[in-house]
């Protein structure tokens, strides 16, 4: 009987984390085998590999790698003139609020195309996103996005919570396209870190996945 105490707590904090994904959102514009398919008709497309979608973790910082296809990064060509099927990515990383207002959580679980999600403070900053996010400061464009020329970002000092990453292929001049990909992912709290009880009507951001299960 008690093997299966932590078994049970683990599936059960599986669970909130999926509930939270439906919360958050995921890629809703891939499909099953949508990605071959992409691949072979030779369309831009681009994939998260880690971390995946659904990871939980211990460590504060994360290293994200993604997968390019018919699409070039073109660092030489960076903030140049757009040129087809080349440019660079867009990573925006954002966490949930530890409280959220109820209103709005129901807001984002009706919505059918995104609206009203719970997006959540930024973490596109050069304190936490490190040359990417200079680069985001110096194009006016932290809080919002981090830049990168290679596959590939390093996020530090991140606090616990419910994360959503968002990566988006851009044109060579910073103008956006249709192909992203998008993960979600949950950084554990330290041993023996006790979380602020949620004031004025507000639910924890766990209790909002759970809401998300029924």
């Amino acid at each position: 009987m008690r093997g299966r105490i932590p078994i049970l707590a683990a599936l059960t904090a599986a669970a909130v984390v999926l509930a939270l994904v439906l919360v958050l959102g995921t890629d809703g514009d891939s499909a099953p085998g949508s990605d071959d398919a992409e691949a072979a008709s030779g369309i831009p497309h681009v994939e998260i590999i880690s971390p995946r979608n659904g990871a939980r973790q211990a460590s504060h910082a994360v290293v994200v790698k993604v997968m390019v296809e018919n699409f070039k990064l073109a660092p030489a060509s960076f903030e140049g003139e757009p040129a087809l099927g080349e440019g660079h990515i867009r990573f925006s990383l954002n966490r949930v609020p530890d409280c959220v207002d109820p209103v709005k959580l129901e807001r984002a679980l009706n919505s059918a195309i995104g609206k009203g999600r719970l997006v959540g403070a930024s973490f596109d900053y050069s304190r936490y996103s490190g040359p990417n996010g200079v680069l985001a400061e110096q194009l006016g464009v932290a809080g919002s996005y981090s830049p990168a020329t290679r596959p590939e970002i390093f996020y530090r000092g991140l606090p616990p919570g419910f994360y959503r990453l968002v990566v988006a292929l851009a044109q060579n001049n910073g103008s956006t396209t249709p192909y992203h990909a998008v993960t979600n992912f949950q950084i554990f709290p330290k041993p023996g870190h006790k979380r602020k009880k949620c004031q004025g009507g507000k639910i924890s951001s766990a209790a909002a996945a759970e809401r998300g299960l029924r």
